[in-house]
Parts: C-alpha cells; sequence; structure tokens
C-alpha cells in the first residue's frame, strides 16, 4: 500500500537498532528523508549506509546521548523541522524498587521520558505553526500494567501514555497529531540478553530461552518491522482522524496471565 508519504522528513531518535533502526527503514521505503540519532556514531553509519543502498533516500546521522538536555536542543536545532518525529531512544532498567538504583532511574527517565517530553516541547511548535505534523512516542506495554519486578519502565512508560493523551487530545486543533505505540515483547538483541536471563532464573539454562515463548497466545515475540509498519501507517494521511491514542502491540499478551 502506497502511504504517500514520499518526500516527507522523519526524525527517529533511538535509530541505530532495533526498533528504531526498523522504522527508518519501513519510513525509507515509503519514500521518506530520514534523519536518525542515537549515541553509537558507528552503528548509525551503518543504518544510514544500508538504507541508502537499499531504498536511495537522503539519511543524516546525529550521534547525541539524549539524556543530556543540551544535546536534545542541539537536534532540534539541526533536525527539527521534521514532518514526523518518532520519539524512541531509550531502555530503562528492569528490576524491582530495590534493584533499581537512583542512579539508574533517574538516568533512564531522563533519556526516555524527559527525553521524549523536552524534544516534543522543542519540535511541537515548529509543527504547530506549520498547521502540520505528526509525533509518534513508542512507549511500551508495560505502562498499561502494574509490573513490580520492572517498576521504573512501568511507571515510565504510564507517564508518557499520560504524556500523549494530554497532547494529542488539543495539538489536533493546530494540524498536528500526537499517538503512541506500546510494543510488547519484541525481538532485539536487548530482549533476547533479557530472555536468556530469565530462562536461566526459571529454566536453569539461557539457552532455553525459546522455551519461554511457549505462554505467548501466539507463540512468538513480535518482530521490529511489525512495530515499524504500524508506526508508518499512524505517521501517514490515511491515520488523520487519529490523535492522542495508544496502539498496542502485544499478540494479544495484555490479555492474558503475566508471562515474564
Amino acid at each position: 500500500m502506497d502511504l504517500n508519504l514520499k518526500g516527507r522528513s522523519v526524525l527517529i531518535t533511538g535509530g541505530s537498532r532495533g526498533i528504531g533502526a526498523s522504522i527508518a527503514d519501513v519510513m525509507a521505503q515509503e519514500g521518506c528523508c530520514i534523519t536518525i540519532a542515537a549515541t553509537d556514531a558507528e552503528k548509525l553509519k551503518q543504518v544510514a549506509d544500508d538504507i541508502r543502498a537499499k531504498h536511495g533516500v537522503p539519511v543524516a546521522t546525529h550521534a547525541f546521548d539524549l539524556s543530556k538536555h543540551e544535546n536534545i536542543k542541539a537536534l532540534a536545532d539541526v533536525a527539527g523541522d521534521c514532518d514526523i518525529l518518532v520519539n524512541n531512544a531509550g531502555a530503562i532498567p528492569r528490576g524491582s524498587l530495590y534493584d533499581v538504583t537512583p542512579e539508574a532511574w533517574r538516568h533512564g527517565w531522563d533519556l526516555k521520558v524527559f527525553g521524549y517530553i523536552d524534544l516534543t516541547r522543542y519540535i511541537l511548535p515548529r509543527m504547530t505553526a506549520r498547521k502540520n505534523g505528526v509525533i509518534i512516542n513508542i512507549a511500551g506495554m508495560a505502562g498499561e500494567r502494574p509490573e513490580p519486578n520492572y517498576i521504573a519502565t512501568s511507571c515510565g512508560n504510564a507517564a508518557l501514555i499520560m504524556f500523549t493523551q494530554c497532547l494529542g487530545g488539543e495539538s489536533v486543533r493546530n494540524g498536528v497529531r500526537i499517538n503512541a505505540v506500546n510494543p510488547g515483547p519484541i525481538m532485539s538483541d536487548r530482549h533476547r540478553r533479557g530472555a536468556e536471563r530469565v530462562a536461566e532464573q526459571e529454566l536453569g539454562s539461557k539457552d532455553r530461552w525459546p522455551e519461554l515463548y511457549k505462554r505467548f497466545p501466539i507463540g512468538r515475540p513480535g518482530r521490529v518491522e511489525e512495530v515499524a509498519h504500524v508506526v508508518a501507517f499512524l505517521a501517514s494521511d490515511l491515520a488523520s482522524y487519529i490523535s492522542g491514542e495508544i496502539i498496542r502491540i502485544d499478540g494479544g499478551l495484555k490479555n492474558r496471565d503475566p508471562v515474564y
């Protein structure tokens, strides 16, 4: 399906790997001009080179640690006139209230929660002035269900869900749609490492991690491109009547018993 996104400019944070890199690839396939930001300059270059070779679209890269406010402002200064912003950078640590140190909690929120908020604070006014734009926040399913052993992430994602809803019902008056996507378990290097830790704890061997997915309604984790395609749809005019909404991508998992 042609989403009529050709020529639109997209800024994707956390674009060097996983969901972010897949979003960049799918949006490039639709003909968008891509800007990706992350901390790892070499990874960014690899993703950019691959996208240019496959899709022949312009790709700009910016190596920034977006847990630092001055870097968020710098990114907004160079890429803030984008048509579409995808807030994706960040990984909040897993653990209980006593496992996650105050420093780790704050760093995770500085990057993901306040990173999303502050970048939106800079870019939304430019979209509002043009009366056009789309912002998509990659939050996470943990924000919809209490997870005591994932507490920092559950609370952070819940904040981003409410942030999206607060803004998305008002920004649309000025032509800017804001939505969020809540992925469940999505296969990536980071997810696999987490699955291996759980398998070692529960099954006695990290090599048994594929067995964990027998508990899932679909029997597998999600794929990064399954998230990316939903993001592309939400960014398109086909979703022009959707704002302030949260789209869950979890294969029915939230409606089953907790798995891990």
